[in-house]
């Protein structure tokens, strides 16, 4: 298949599932803008690597894993900045520090081990099928499984441990 016509399918695939790719960028780094450079990213980078899509029936399984990828290491870096910037508005804190967190699900999601919250958001939010998940993580069918119910078990934990603090 030429590459201008490849090209042209994955211009085609992400202009039609936009909103899912930029919903599934969102759901890791909580900003629109920060979503969309994503999204930006990650299409370069379906272009610039397209020698790995081996099989164009594919597209969309090879596409979200960009996207998961791109998410992941936006947030590695951005983790790297936030604690540098931490540590600087510490030391210069002379002020109280307001703590309080918002208790729902998205806040109990995020407190979730990486590896856990990645799984729940591609399955629910992406309504994605344990097979596709495995193949955007990389990962074996079982392992998504058992970290998928893992990963719910912590969060019914989590939220239980949340409202029992609520009511007393």
């Amino acid at each position: 298949m030429g590459r201008n016509i490849l090209e042209e399918q994955i211009a085609n695939h992400v202009v039609k599932f936009k909103d899912k790719y930029y919903r599934l960028a969102y759901s890791y780094v909580k900003n629109a803008d920060d979503a969309l450079d994503i999204i930006q990213e990650s299409i370069y980078k379906a272009f610039s690597s397209l020698d790995s899509l081996k099989n164009p029936s594919y597209m969309k399984t090879w596409f979200y894993r960009i996207v998961v990828n791109t998410s992941l290491d936006f947030l590695r870096k951005r983790k790297k900045e936030i604690i540098v910037g931490e540590e600087f508005l510490f030391n210069c804190n002379d002020g109280e520090y307001d703590s309080y967190e918002d208790f729902d699900l998205k806040a109990a999601l995020d407190n979730l081990p990486e590896k856990y919250r990645s799984i729940i958001i591609l399955r629910y939010f992406e309504d994605l099928k344990l097979q596709e998940i495995a193949e955007i993580l990389n990962q074996n069918v079982n392992t998504v499984k058992t970290r998928l119910y893992t990963g719910l078990k912590k969060l019914r934990t989590q939220m239980n441990d949340e409202n029992q603090e609520v009511s007393i």
